[in-house]
């Protein structure tokens, strides 16, 4: 069996998942051939897993000092090459075509009449998932962007039958609670960030982001994205500070790490996290990042999560495998099983819990 396996690159959450169902995928006699978009084919890294990969620019979306830029990802975008792409790809050789909200496979698939299974957090957003930051313009994006015909979202809490457990890129690691902080805030000003981070000297921080290089300053480890060192770190971490993106949270949440997550301003997705995190009891949220709002946090009881996930990547990889032919609403029941019913509160009404005003 031939797959095609789109994968939105802008976010590196993507790619975790994507690294986890190539490994399970790998068990299986399928051929998979992966296409990434969304961030330039150099700014990819760590991408050996992939083989050779198929690269298109896709569509993106711009941000600066920890907000949605509308207007510089209207001009940032070419959208004449992305539809030239969308048409151009040939889907004749693949049974089957699987999208992580990546808009190139997506139109394709539509222009070719063709069934696109999508497999994202994005695919979550029912109408009974929590939303926050909503706006018209941001949903009319999210339910166009990559559109599929079997949508099978990826969630805390099963909000719906059409939506799993997080897909989790976790190496075998000993897990310990070190003495450093782990802080991946890609979206804001990393400058910025490091002096609020220095404000704390009686702390050690490990700051990633892409934008960074390896050095010391002060109290501030600051490191270069790497997937292996970013898990390590991970692993021997006593807390993590992030943007409320999916990945990142799902892997503190199954390794229970304490969580400190600011959404990046004007994103639904990552508001909607923010609100689900609260609601659930899982993380604390803030809406910026500041002395008074780390202090506040670095000082209270951290929240944790009492949750272990199940291994969705195999469940996922068998399912493909056997031709998607059984509804993905029988794969979500096998793999919450008793979490839906025991492990994972439902969400409460009111004062959620875990915010820093």
């Amino acid at each position: 069996m031939n797959i095609l396996y789109g994968v939105q690159g802008t976010g590196q959450g993507h790619i975790s998942r994507a690294r986890a169902m190539a490994q399970a995928l790998a068990a299986w006699p399928v051929d998979v051939t992966w296409l990434f978009s969304g961030r330039p084919r150099e700014a990819l890294f760590d991408m050996e897993l992939f083989g050779d990969f198929v690269y298109r620019r896709g569509l993106t979306f711009s941000t600066s000092a920890g907000k949605l830029r509308y207007m510089s990802t209207t001009f940032n975008n070419n959208v004449p090459r992305f539809l030239q792409d969308a048409r151009q790809l040939d889907l004749d050789a693949f049974d089957l075509i699987v999208c992580d909200y990546e808009p190139v496979v997506a139109r394709a698939a539509a222009k070719a009449r063709r069934d696109v299974i999508g497999i994202g957090h994005q695919y979550a957003f029912g109408p009974t998932t929590p939303r926050a930051g909503t706006s018209w313009l941001q949903e009319t994006i999210m339910s166009r962007f990559a559109p599929v015909t079997t949508p099978i979202g990826l969630h805390w809490h099963p909000y719906a039958d059409n939506v799993l457990p997080p897909i989790l890129d976790l190496p075998p690691l000993a897990l310990e609670q070190g003495e450093h902080m782990l802080v991946y805030l890609p979206f804001e000003d990393q400058k910025a960030v490091t002096k609020v981070l220095q404000q704390f000297p009686g702390w050690k921080f490990v700051q990633y982001s892409p934008a960074l290089q390896n050095e010391q300053q002060g109290n501030v480890s600051l490191r270069k994205a790497d997937v292996t060192g970013f898990k390590q770190h991970l692993a021997t971490c006593s807390g993590v500070i992030c943007n409320s993106g999916f990945e990142l949270i799902s892997e503190c949440l199954q390794w229970r790490k304490p969580v400190l997550t600011k959404p990046l301003d004007g994103q639904m997705e990552q508001h909607s996290n923010a609100l689900a995190l609260s609601q659930l009891g899982y993380a604390t949220t803030i809406a910026s990042l500041d002395a008074l709002a780390l202090a506040q946090w670095l000082a209270q009881p951290k929240v944790t999560a009492n949750i272990q996930f199940p291994d969705v990547a195999a469940g996922l990889a068998r399912w493909l495998a056997a031709g998607a032919n059984t509804p993905p609403e029988d794969l979500s029941r096998q793999l919450w099983g008793a979490r839906a019913l025991n492990l994972i509160p439902a969400p409460r009404p009111g004062a959620p819990l875990g915010v820093v005003a």
